[in-house]
């Protein structure tokens, strides 16, 4: 790799640091605030779970056909499809904070080993979805900054986690959904 190269992903290292703290801490922030509360209609809002979960699926989608688009060597398509995974998973943050800003969060009903093994999935998604933050950040840098071989190491460990949580997203959703009210 050369400097040009190091440089170009140095200047993004900032904001990487920044985003990866703000974005986790605003979410957090965000789910303290109730819209309905300060007399907002916010009833229309509540289409979205199985929106940002379609998000979640179509996201992993695109993780897979971006993973078989860089092993046949489309790089051209590859890198179109993980800026599409990008933009899609900021899509769904979007959406899922809305959602959680305008409603009571909805209780697992289930009982039983189903509930732990409910448990079990939704806290690993969760952690993986503040981890992979900074993860998918770095990758989309090292991409963007041409230190392909750098992006290839991280890419290893970015996919399944990122993989993972979009899955787990969807899985979520399902068991949760007869929960809704």
């Amino acid at each position: 790799m050369n400097s040009i190269d190091l440089e170009k992903e140095k200047k993004y290292n900032k904001w990487i640091v920044i985003l990866s703290i703000v974005i986790p801490i605003a979410v957090a922030a965000l789910f303290g605030v109730n819209l309905k509360e300060l007399g907002f209609d916010v009833e229309p809002l509540n289409i979205l779970p199985p929106i940002y979960a379609t998000i979640n699926g179509f996201t992993a989608l695109v993780l897979i056909a971006a993973f078989v688009a860089i092993k046949n060597k489309r790089i051209v398509l590859h890198e179109s499809l993980m800026t599409t995974a990008v933009w899609s998973s900021v899509i769904f943050l979007v959406l899922y904070v809305a959602y959680h800003m305008t409603s009571d969060s909805t209780k697992f009903g289930g009982e039983g080993a189903i509930k732990y093994i409910y448990y079990i999935i939704l806290i690993t998604h969760i952690m993986l979805s503040v981890i992979i933050i900074p993860f998918v950040l770095i990758t989309y840098v090292r991409a963007i900054s041409n230190n392909i071989e750098r992006h290839r190491k991280i890419a290893k460990i970015t996919f399944p986690m990122w993989l993972y949580v979009a899955v787990t997203g969807v899985i979520v959703y399902i068991m949760i959904s007869p929960y809704y009210v």
